[in-house]
């Protein structure tokens, strides 16, 4: 749970910085703002998270 909610906010931020430096426009912005929404309701949610996961364990095994 931690982990998703780490990872929402870095891309929340990202999203955020992007668009303020205007490399992205609104309407894209919302795109993958749906996108990420959607696809978090689909099957594809349960391997895109043990894949988060298995990066992160990595990340802080070196």
């Amino acid at each position: 749970m931690a982990v998703t909610v780490s990872l929402v906010a870095l891309f929340g931020l990202v999203l955020f910085f992007l668009l303020r430096s205007k490399s992205l426009g609104h309407g894209a912005a919302f795109i993958a703002a749906g996108f990420g929404f959607f696809l978090a309701s689909t099957g594809a949610a349960g391997p895109i998270n043990q894949l988060a996961a298995a990066v992160i364990d990595a990340i802080q095994q070196l």
